[in-house]
């Protein structure tokens, strides 16, 4: 006796229906960008990578609509496009916050504060890794080296840095993005959207007065080994002990005091960050084994 599928307890379920197309009105424009960009590569399909920052920049994800548009667009398969899609962690699978907040977990940023700060900002925010708040505000994720160890712990939003974070400094930062309060950078162009970051992601210009000259390049810690090998002479720099204990200073040579401006590396102490926060140690709390 045989028995069927449904008694079986086995579903075969229903074949996935196409994607839905872009409104007309929506499709037009973006055909317009499309277009654009296509232009720049001698080989259409080269254009894939910019053409799904574009789509994610129409809904703030990568839609199973937008997939369709770029593969109707490139003439490629739906398949193809999903294989790209999925394979770059900057694409959106899903619905995304305005900010997404990205903490460095790799190693430096790690053990200087970054755990402490993800641990903190989940509980705070109650969320879990790439998960968004209730308000659309923010989406948290722990993310891999921004190759801004020099600056550790660091913290990211919309891929622009915030540098020497604390867990105190880090839940100030997340609570006036949500209540809209303007914030700025370490380094870098004033924030925008995730949608307007997309966007400019895609290859079109960022519009916004004084962004680009504000966009600056990596900061003054990080460019050090550069001047060296320029010949250039980097001063000397006397660095105090984050305890503020004694220290001997070379002697006959200047001390370099650097300016308020001048921006430092985490590592020049005395820094306020998670390594000197009493109540935020970077290191493990208890012994191994225990």
């Amino acid at each position: 006796m045989t028995t069927s599928s449904s008694e079986r307890g086995v579903s075969l379920g229903m074949p996935e229906l196409p994607a839905p197309a872009y409104p007309d009105d929506v499709r037009a424009r973006l055909e317009a960008d499309a277009r654009e960009i296509i232009a720049r590569y001698p080989d259409s399909r080269s254009a894939l990578l910019p053409l799904l920052h574009l789509v994610q920049a129409q809904e703030g994800h990568v839609t199973r609509t937008g997939m369709r548009f770029c593969a109707d667009v490139l003439d490629l398969t739906t398949a193809e496009v999903t294989a790209v899609a999925t394979f770059y962690t900057m694409y959106r699978r899903r619905p995304s916050g305005d900010y997404q907040v990205g903490v460095c977990t790799n190693t430096l940023c790690a053990v200087m504060g970054g755990d402490a700060i993800f641990e903190e900002l989940q509980e705070y925010l109650g969320v879990g890794n790439g998960e968004t708040t209730d308000d659309g505000k923010i989406t948290l994720e722990h993310i891999e080296c921004n190759a801004a160890c020099d600056f550790a712990p660091v913290v990211m939003v919309n891929w622009e840095f915030f540098d020497n974070q604390t867990v105190q400094s880090a839940k100030r930062l997340v609570d006036d993005l949500r209540i809209g309060r303007t914030v700025s950078p370490t380094r870098g162009a004033p924030l925008c959207t995730f949608k307007e970051t997309a966007r400019i992601l895609a290859g079109f210009p960022d519009e916004r007065d004084g962004a680009v000259e504000a966009s600056g390049s990596a900061g003054p810690a990080s460019l050090v080994g550069l001047r060296l090998a320029k010949g250039e002479t980097v001063p000397a720099r006397v660095v105090h002990p984050r305890d503020g204990g004694p220290h001997d200073e070379p002697h006959g040579r200047a001390v370099h005091e650097p300016s308020p401006t001048e921006h430092l590396s985490s590592h020049d102490a005395p820094q306020d960050t998670s390594a000197s926060d009493p109540a935020h140690p970077a290191g493990p709390t208890a012994e191994e084994g225990e």
